[in-house]
């Protein structure tokens, strides 16, 4: 073994640093001396030169198994600028690779020059490379991202599977597995996968104390991020969507409004990703908007805030590419956009896959609509689900902890739950029981007769998310336990079953409400730490609020059809004085400003004048045109009076897609007739039942709300189409 003032010298001689961080001297001791590894370290934590300094002082070449390119190209510059040699101290081996380049590296690895060798696992397989890598002496693998390896992983990769009989063809040297995702299931599978049972598991703490967690309601969240970058100016960032059309479209909209952004995902070509990803690193642009294949390896310490513009897929899909933000210790800010619309959208997109991938899929997205709709701690939350407890009551860097909800006594409540899991012979998962409790039947618990059981409705006086609420809280607190391998079954654990005996001032907190992207409690905006306070100016807001109370009055028109309070938000943000500036304002369009806004424009610039008020006035939201060719065709196809089935199939649009995009044009100002599709599928009764709630009873234009109000007397589309047909009547 080599002495630890051996291993510091040559850190320092190679690397330049002076000291190890963390476990880094204790797991490159250990695989020095032979053993297999196990590292479980976040992003940022150093995970790389675990192998990379053992690979230089060992004889042979360290085999380095990595998903991604540009993780390769990265780690490669980066071990070459240590180097004074000529570059064949590191090599990768994957498909970009010309005939001529492939010689080359052969050549180094056959001559013992190359110490570090990185590879696609897809590359591993190939039966010339196996050749290869059984000539040349091995000190050891490292399996980059091995989270790839577990279908309970975030990015299962079939390949990955395949490592560990490649490794025993080539030749069984020691193996360290590194990811820094991976829940106590996902750990014990890549454990066994491998065949490396018997590893020393190194797992440094998941806090990352300098990151600021926010979740926010999805909506208008391209002026909200746009607002947030300009006034956080010459800050990096990412921005990650899920699509790459959506990339394209919001770097195209940032670069429209001033801001240096690149577009980066996988379907752009390698010169592309590579220029793009440089222009990041280099500082060109200072915003990447990305897909997932963006960032893992990336060393850029100064990321000062990751944006998700839809929520991920996964909680370890989150915490890494949140990871990604702040690695310096500075500020990292993470913002996060939800509506559950998009669970349900991912949800689809598991159709026709084999069940038991549409189970793990389910679940994993269940524990993301607990995250962003829990009024708990989130650094709480997200140590939990990696198996670490986070002891402190509150970390004061999250939206829920600044503007925390109040608690209550959640003793009796957590009885039931714990005496409902105990009365069943068979365990269940957490909806399931929380319908129970609530008295919510369905098809399910109809088939168990759990309808018919005394536990049934026992809690009725709140809903299924109350409970299952209360359900997540008790997992946080060990009082109940999630079985992963069944899917999310939920049991009682030693703990609950002592509160059970011997009950305890349990403090629960409710969780937040999310109804179509907007918050139902009338708690303030939650203003991203450094960045703006979205609730404006108090006083104009007030002033505001009072002539739309009157001038609603004078015309017979509810409030909120003149404008909606976010409308008036952002105009005692913006403080327009023209109506042209007025329509840059959430939820007003032409028609809106031109209908309604004289008084509300005079009132402002008076209020300005006389209050010597500084204006924003460079803020205005510039549109891309390729979204415009969209709305346009919409338009003209409405005028033409086709079926709405026939322009979405034009478009290769579901009608839920399309319904989103009349809706952004009615918003916008512009008005459509739909009476000739409205009549010939929604009857006349329902029309006006619909027509008349919007007019008389509805507070807002929310969807919710009237699905609920109406019951089951209206389909959601019937009640889509007509709120539609009364915005353009009445409301634009």
């Amino acid at each position: 073994m080599i002495p630890s003032a051996t291993l510091r010298a040559k850190l320092k001689d190679f690397f330049g640093y002076d000291s190890f961080k963390g476990e880094q001297e204790e797991i490159i001791s250990h695989l020095m001396s032979g053993g297999d590894a196990f590292v479980l370290m976040p992003t940022g934590g150093g995970k790389s030169l675990c192998y990379q300094l053992p690979a230089l002082l060992m004889e042979g070449t360290a085999i380095i198994i990595s998903p991604l390119i540009a993780l390769m190209k990265n780690q490669v510059d980066v071990i070459r600028g240590f180097d004074d040699g000529n570059g064949a101290i590191a090599h990768f081996l994957n498909s970009s690779l010309g005939k001529q380049q492939i010689a080359e590296v052969k050549e180094d690895l056959l001559s013992g020059r190359t110490k570090m060798l990185y590879v696609a696992p897809e590359s591993l397989t190939k039966d010339d490379n196996v050749a290869l890598l059984k000539e040349i002496k091995v000190s050891f693998y490292a399996i980059d991202e091995a989270h790839c390896i577990s279908e309970w992983g975030h990015d299962f990769r079939p390949e990955y599977r395949r490592i560990r009989s490649m490794v025993e063809e080539i030749g069984r040297e020691p193996i360290i597995a590194l990811t820094a995702t991976a829940t106590p299931k996902v750990l014990s599978d890549i454990l066994k996968t491998l065949g490396i049972q018997g590893a020393r598991i190194f797992r440094s703490s998941f806090n990352r104390p300098n990151l600021y967690y926010e979740v926010r309601d999805k909506v208008d969240q391209e002026r909200d991020i746009i607002r947030y970058i300009k006034q956080n100016p010459g800050k990096s960032g990412i921005i990650y969507c899920l699509s790459r059309k959506k990339v394209e479209e919001f770097a195209e909209l940032l670069c429209l409004n001033g801001i240096r952004a690149v577009p980066y995902h996988a379907g752009l070509d390698a010169k592309t990703r590579a220029d793009n990803q440089d222009k990041f690193l280099m500082e060109e642009a200072e915003v990447v908007v990305a897909t997932i294949a963006f960032g893992m390896g990336i060393d850029k310490p100064d990321v000062r805030f990751v944006i998700h513009y839809d929520i991920p897929k996964s909680i370890e899909s989150y915490y890494q590419e949140t990871g990604r933000a702040g690695r310096d210790g500075q500020e990292g800010n993470c913002i996060a956009y939800y509506s559950y619309k998009d669970i349900l959208k991912l949800e689809k997109f598991m159709q026709g896959k084999p069940v038991s991938e549409q189970e793990i899929g389910r679940q994993l997205l269940s524990e993301v609509v607990a995250y962003a709709e829990s009024g708990q701690c989130r650094r709480k939350l997200l140590l939990n689900y990696f198996g670490e407890d986070f002891l402190q009551d509150g970390c004061c860097n999250c939206d829920n902890c600044i503007h925390p909800k109040p608690s209550f006594d959640g003793r009796d409540e957590m009885k039931k739950v714990i005496a409902l899991i105990k009365s069943l012979p068979e365990k269940f998962k957490l909806e399931h029981l929380a319908c129970i409790l609530a008295g919510k039947s369905n098809a399910i618990i109809k088939s168990y007769n759990h309808d018919k059981l005394p536990e049934f409705g026992s809690g009725s006086a709140h809903t299924d998310k109350f409970w299952c609420t209360v359900i997540h809280q008790g997992l946080i607190r060990h009082l109940l336990e999630k079985e992963i391998e069944t899917y999310g079954l939920i049991g009682v654990t030693e703990e609950g079953e002592a509160f059970y005996n011997y009950p305890y001032e349990l403090p629960l907190v409710e969780d937040r409400t999310f109804t179509n992207g907007e918050e139902e409690d009338d708690d303030d905006p939650v203003p991203g730490k450094g960045g703006p306070d979205a609730s404006g100016d108090p006083t104009l807001l007030s002033m505001l609020k009072d002539l739309r109370k009157d001038m609603a009055r004078r015309q017979g028109l509810q409030p909120w059809i003149i404008f909606t309070d976010p409308s008036l938000v952002d105009m005692s943000i913006l403080y327009p004085v023209t109506l042209e500036e007025l329509r840059n304002c959430q939820g007003v369009g032409e028609g809106k400003a031109r209908k309604f806004g004289r008084e509300f424009v005079n009132l402002i610039a008076k209020y300005v004048e006389e209050n010597e008020i500084l204006r924003p006035e460079d803020f205005v939201i510039k549109s891309a045109p390729g979204k415009s060719a969209l709305k346009i065709y919409i338009i003209q196809s409405i005028d033409r009076r086709l079926d709405l089935e026939d322009i979405a199939s034009a478009k290769g649009l579901g009608m839920d897609e399309l319904m989103d995009e009349i809706e952004a044009i009615v918003s916008s100002g512009t008005k459509l007739d739909l009476d000739y599709y409205i009549r010939e599928n929604v009857d006349d009764d329902t029309i006006e039942e619909i027509y008349d709630y919007f007019k008389e009873e509805a507070e807002s234009d929310s969807l919710e709300d009237a699905i609920a109000a109406l019951q089951d007397d209206c389909e959601e589309m019937e009640v889509r189409l007509v709120r539609v047909k009364f915005l353009c009547e009445i409301a634009s």
